[in-house]
């Protein structure tokens, strides 16, 4: 694992700063919307804009109804809470290596350290998808992270080379 610059690394300590006041919002509402309801979504549109303004962040992107069906209210706070990826013109093939070996291959090396980002490292796969769609839109596609079918019918991953030279435009094949 090599370190990546640091504007291209997830911003964990903005996300532990935000981090407490986005769960709690989350959770007031969703005793708000247990004990009375929100029919007319007031409500929603109340914690929508408190979290925009907390993060400037696009909030509909996420599923405030019904998030206890999926990750959890503390991994949602989480997403919500880490600031969006940026766009790097000088991104170098070892930093999309790194970016990409993130993605593909968990590191629990940390997974016991009991900070924060250790908490949360295997939440970042969303972020690190967004980074490679904002700094790579003509050569990202989701595909090249998932199991897809042959011609043949067999199934297969692509490899993490293959994966990089895609999205530094050396395969077009993809």
């Amino acid at each position: 694992m090599i370190g990546l610059r640091s504007r291209l690394e997830p911003d964990m300590h903005t996300a532990e700063e935000r981090f407490p006041s986005v769960l709690l919002s989350l959770e007031e509402y969703a005793k708000e919307v247990d004990t009375s309801g929100d029919e007319d979504g007031k409500q929603y549109q109340v914690l929508e804009k408190y979290l925009h303004g907390l993060t400037n962040k696009d909030i509909s992107k996420f599923n405030l109804y019904e998030w206890w069906e999926e990750e959890g209210a503390e991994v949602l706070a989480f997403r919500i809470s880490l600031p969006d990826p940026v766009f790097v013109s000088d991104i170098t093939f070892d930093e999309v290596a790194e970016i990409v070996r993130r993605i593909k291959e968990y590191d629990f090396s940390n997974a016991h350290s009991g900070t924060f980002a250790a908490d949360f490292q295997n939440y970042l796969d969303n972020y690190y998808h967004d980074f490679l769609k904002l700094n790579f839109p003509d050569a990202y596609r989701v595909k090249l992270f998932q199991r897809n079918r042959a011609k043949d019918g067999s199934y297969f991953e692509y490899p993490i080379d293959e994966i990089i030279s895609a999205l530094m435009g050396k395969l077009n094949k993809l």
